[in-house]
Formats: structure tokens, sequence, C-alpha cells
């Protein structure tokens, strides 16, 4: 499966944006997704994942602020982000798996879209 992400951009601080990752080749039905995120000079890190049946998980970071939807006719998953912080900055990567249960790890995911930058001023 073939991941894409995008809806990154420039916002100020407690403002919204929300993140696609579209998906072609296969459905994404029997995957489950996540985002990740890094920012520069860190290590990637989990953000949020939602199962092949919708039960989701976020990262108690984001927890109240993000929130990870899919729409299976659409073959998509988005990130819905709100009261974006400063701290939120980063390049956010989706990842899928071919598993019905979440991962919070990058190396439990085998696909990988390339990346869609967010920038969070103050």
């Amino acid at each position: 499966v073939q991941l894409q992400a995008s809806g990154g951009g420039l916002v100020q601080a407690g403002g919204s944006l929300r993140l696609s990752c579209a998906a072609s080749g296969r459905t994404l039905t029997a995957y489950a997704v996540a985002w990740f995120r890094q920012a520069p000079g860190k290590e990637r890190e989990f953000v949020a994942a939602i199962s092949s049946w919708s039960g989701t998980v976020h990262d108690d970071s984001v927890k109240g602020r993000f929130t990870i939807s899919r729409d299976n006719a659409k073959n998509t998953v988005y990130l819905q982000m709100n009261s974006l912080k400063p701290e939120d900055t980063a390049v956010y990567y989706c990842a899928a798996r071919a598993r019905l249960l979440v991962g919070a790890r990058v190396d439990e995911y085998e696909n990988w879209g390339q990346g869609t930058l967010v920038t969070v001023s103050s």
C-alpha cells in the first residue's frame, strides 16, 4: 500500500490543522494506521493510531487536542489537530501495518508516507 500525507502548513499557536493520509494500491480496511512526528534533531515519536475497527490510541502529549479518524470509503485516515502549540512543530508521517491492532513503535509499521511539515508559530 502507498501512503500520501498532506495538510501540513504554517499556523499560529492555538490554531488547527487537519492532516490526511490517503492510501492507494490496496484498501486500508485491514490495516492499522498511525501518525508519527519528527522534530528537528529528535527521534520520530508516536502521535496516534487507529485500528481496523476504528479503535484509537493517542499519546498523552496530544490527548484532548488531536483526534485520529478514518474514512474507509475514501481510503483515508485523518489527524485533526486543535489547540496547536509550538512544540507540535514537526514533520508528520503516516504509517500503516497489515495488522488489525495498533502499535506505537516505528518498527511496527512497514508502510510509510513521505511526511508533511507542520509549523506552529508562537
